[in-house]
């Protein structure tokens, strides 16, 4: 398996900036990225959740992806931090729809996913490009039943 590390990616330098580009992306509406964080040390990040896509309007959707160290794996904490971020991306950035795919072979994600309350949508056939091939994905989604688009709202008079 091929790595593509960026150059400096291990350096104060390299985070500095990326936590600006996700600041003015979180600013524009465009994307967010959130942390999971040790619970019994909060110096250590163990794994991200990412809503990009962000697409507002008729659409009103985004696209989910998510990580976790593989010593956090099969303890519930994805679960209970993703939880809690589509609560957010519901409620707070009253989105109607969150979409994710993942690989055939990644049981796992597609059980969480499932247990979340998402959908399967389809099958895409050489859908994203990993680890120097490109890779077929089950495609999912989640709608939120509470969504009230607000361009429908009337004014009153």
């Amino acid at each position: 398996m091929a790595t593509h590390e960026p150059e400096g990616m291990f350096t104060q330098a390299y985070w500095d900036a990326q936590i600006a580009l996700m600041h003015a992306s979180f600013e524009s509406g465009a994307q967010i990225r959130l942390w999971i964080w040790a619970k019994n040390d909060s110096s250590r990040i163990i794994g991200t959740i990412g809503f990009s896509q962000i697409f507002r309007g008729p659409f009103s959707s985004c696209m989910l992806g998510y990580q976790i160290c593989q010593s956090a794996e099969g303890k519930g904490l994805m679960r209970e931090a993703l939880q809690a971020a589509i609560q957010y991306m519901f409620t707070t950035q009253r989105l109607h729809r969150i979409a994710a795919g993942y690989r055939p072979e990644n049981v796992r994600s597609g059980r969480l996913l499932a247990r979340l309350g998402f959908h399967i949508d389809g099958y895409s056939k050489k859908y994203l490009f990993i680890d120097d091939d490109w890779r077929d994905h089950i495609l999912v989604s989640r709608i939120s039943d509470a969504f009230q688009p607000t361009w429908l709202v009337k004014a009153k008079p």
